[in-house]
């Protein structure tokens, strides 16, 4: 625990005391922003990135963002990987972190960092063998259940995209039965579950609305599911470091400027 408490006070003054890089005497728009993305928010966030730097006037700001799966992203961060801003796939990443890390400190009454809903992810159905323009949620079962098709969905362990997509098909009383006739192929998080349907090498794949939305894909090739139809997925951030640069972009992303980026990429507004 002793260890966890250390890197994060490293993390919360910007690595100022903890290597060789030390940020002292840089000026803040010239020192990196490290931020740890989830998979699905590849496409959208460098336009985010950009809008950024040119709307605050920082076009000097190196603003490096790594992304996988969200739960791959919170192991790394435990352990000790130097993030400014962590941006999940769901609430339950960012929460453990601010109640297990980022608690407030008792001797002097200073609140702990508290997540942020930045936006809501939508689950499509995705083919690039079958036409899905006359599916409707009546024979999306049955789809789902003809003998021989192979569905992708993301690592629900560590894939909120994933884990709401196993919850769809546990309601649709399919999810089971696909484990048992090995039907249903895991990929590590959203971004492989979109190649293995994308590249043909499965029949359906559920993948974020956002990515199709990306590639422009045709209209017969995906199913947008109901947002009622799975638990929803809002997505959470944290800020992991007491720099200024790292606060501000948080907030651009919460507020219309940012919002309007999301929106254009096939995401749900927060409400």
């Amino acid at each position: 625990m002793k260890t966890i408490v250390i890197t994060v006070l490293c993390l919360a003054v910007t690595l100022t005391a903890c290597g060789k890089d030390s940020a002292i005497d840089k000026p803040e728009s010239t020192q990196t922003l490290r931020i740890a993305a989830a998979a699905n928010l590849s496409d959208v966030l460098p336009k985010v990135v950009e809008g950024y730097k040119i709307d605050n006037h920082l076009p000097a700001l190196e603003i490096e963002v790594t992304y996988a799966s969200s739960g791959k992203l919170y192991a790394q961060i435990i352990s000790g990987a130097p993030y400014d801003i962590f941006l999940s796939a769901n609430q339950e990443f960012p929460a453990k972190l601010a109640a297990e890390i980022l608690t407030p400190d008792k001797a002097t009454g200073q609140k702990g960092i508290q997540p942020f809903t930045y936006t809501q992810g939508q689950l499509a159905l995705y083919s690039v063998v079958h036409p899905l323009n006359a599916l409707n949620p009546s024979t999306l079962n049955e789809l789902l259940m003809a003998k021989f098709v192979k569905v992708t969905i993301a690592n629900p362990q560590l894939a909120p995209y994933g884990d709401s997509a196993k919850a769809f098909l546990q309601s649709q009383n399919s999810y089971d039965s696909m484990i048992e006739q090995k039907r249903l192929i895991q990929a590590e998080n959203i971004g492989q579950a979109f190649q293995y349907v994308h590249t043909g090498s499965v029949d359906y794949g559920f993948v974020a609305q956002a990515q199709l939305t990306a590639i422009k894909a045709k209209p017969e090739q995906f199913y947008t599911l109901a947002p009622t139809s799975y638990p929803p997925i809002l997505q959470d951030g944290i800020v992991l470091s007491d720099r200024p640069v790292a606060h501000g972009f948080s907030e651009y992303l919460r507020y219309t400027a940012g919002q309007q980026y999301f929106s254009a990429a096939g995401y749900l507004p927060v409400q």
